[in-house]
């Protein structure tokens, strides 16, 4: 590995040698450079890991070279050096963007201290930098699988709610991508840079839920031991995403609704007002219209969230896609497990094509996953797909497969269905109770009853 890379710059060419000898033995390359002029030209052909840098020099002086060097690369490390130990002039280096600034003589045990942390910083930073830019090539919307004319639409939509600040409602079934949908509206929107921060209403206990959205003060109800900074007060400037809103109560959809208002909310416990300038973005699978209608879910809360609703189609709606949403999870997951060029035959893609997927994506997702593991080839069958997707080509009028029951042997104990039915849901709503109970049409106390009973694992 090559040595980190520092430029040295100073008029003084016998600190310019003694610091490049020095950084040379704490495992440092560098380069000198004599005034400010000479480290712009030489930054516009390389960049280095940190700079260090005079601050008296003769032409452009190194106060004016940083703020040259901040506008052009406002990532890299600087450290100044002066002869001057004024606080004025430490305070004015700083502001200025200076990374630390010592005083000559130079204290050599902290300037290693100090460089060793620079590039501590500058690594993190540039690790930040590549899972962000991971993160953005992934909500970008060419990367967006989308064939059919009805996403093709709903990218349109997307498109024209990228850069405003309006609410977005997502309605669809679960699985379908609304997360991923919210996402590509922020990371390719005005907001981008600022936060994108995300609560599933349906995930935390209610008594919990008020605390996470809007944070508490010490002391505010039992647990609480330090002060919390809820969601709201991290999305300022920045983008929330409330996924499984339909799951809010009536009273924090009261609280909600100010929010969306007047932009201020308290901490549990707190009497200050606090401010969130937070683009609200949500999500559901539920019809909250008629939650209103049937008032479980606040009318004119409703019409704040839905200024702008986008809805997403399920896979069923959409068949022409399942292909190349296959070909795109079979390509993503042989390359993690390194099968690379594996294929799918042309039955296989067929049965996935007759499937009626009430998981949506994310259930088609999990399959390619699941038999990519299992494929001993290198090319998935039909035998490694689950049984019930290999049966779905021809239903009964029950809507289970017609040749479940082909023989004997295929007939399995009542209770024993049921376990598999109850696994199956959790794995599809992703161990979420209040979508799996409402799938198998059974309340949520049942449904943790039979997990009991069943010693089921969420």
């Amino acid at each position: 590995m090559d040595a980190p890379l520092v430029y040295i710059v100073d008029d003084d060419y016998s600190l310019r040698r003694l610091l490049e000898f020095t950084l040379k033995s704490w495992g440092y390359a560098s380069q000198t450079f004599a005034n400010g002029e000479l480290l712009l030209q030489a930054l516009d052909e390389q960049t280095p890991e940190i700079v260090l840098m005079d601050h008296m020099m003769p032409g452009l002086s190194g106060l004016d070279t940083l703020k040259t060097v901040r506008d052009k690369y406002p990532d890299l490390p600087v450290i100044m050096l002066s002869a001057q130990g004024k606080i004025d002039v430490a305070v004015e280096l700083m502001r200025a963007g200076a990374t630390d600034y010592f005083t000559k003589p130079v204290d050599l045990k902290r300037l290693q201290f100090a460089l060793n942390n620079a590039m501590s910083i500058h690594k993190l930073k540039d690790k930040v930098r590549q899972l962000q830019e991971t993160l953005e090539s992934t909500v970008r919307f060419d990367n967006i699988i989308s064939s059919s004319g009805v996403m093709q639409n709903v990218l349109k939509l997307v498109d024209k709610a990228r850069n405003s600040d309006i609410n977005v409602l997502i309605e669809g079934e679960s699985g379908t991508g609304k997360e991923l949908i919210a996402r590509a509206i922020h990371f390719n929107g005005n907001r981008k840079d600022r936060p994108f921060v995300v609560i599933n209403c349906a995930a935390i206990p209610r008594e919990l839920l008020e605390s996470e959205l809007f944070g508490h003060e010490r002391g505010s109800f039992t647990g609480a031991v330090d002060r919390k900074i809820g969601k709201f007060e991290a999305a300022h400037t920045g983008t929330i995403f409330l996924d499984e809103i339909g799951e809010l109560d009536m009273t924090l959809q009261a609280k909600l609704l100010r929010v969306i208002q007047t932009k201020q909310f308290e901490r549990i416990g707190g009497l200050e007002t606090y401010t969130s300038d937070a683009r609200i973005i949500s999500a559901t699978n539920r019809d909250l219209l008629s939650m209103a209608e049937q008032r479980s879910f606040r009318e004119d809360l409703y019409y704040r969230l839905c200024t702008f609703p986008i809805k997403l189609p399920s896979l069923r709606e959409r068949p022409s896609e399942i292909p190349l949403l296959a070909e795109h999870f079979l390509n993503q997951f042989a390359a993690r497990e390194n099968k690379p060029g594996m294929t799918m035959g042309a039955d296989t893609l067929a049965l996935l094509q007759r499937y009626p997927w009430p998981g949506n994506v994310r259930e088609l997702q999990s399959i390619i996953e699941r038999a990519v593991l299992l494929a001993d080839g290198d090319s998935i069958g039909p035998e490694d797909l689950p049984q019930a997707l290999r049966f779905s080509g021809g239903r009964s009028e029950g809507g289970l497969p017609a040749e479940i029951f082909s023989t004997r042997e295929d007939v399995l104990p009542l209770e024993k269905i049921k376990e598999m039915a109850i696994q199956r849901a959790l794995r599809l709503f992703d161990g979420n109770m209040t979508e799996t109970a409402r799938a198998l049409s059974i309340g949520r106390t049942t449904l943790y009853d039979l997990i009991k009973k069943y010693d089921i694992r969420p």
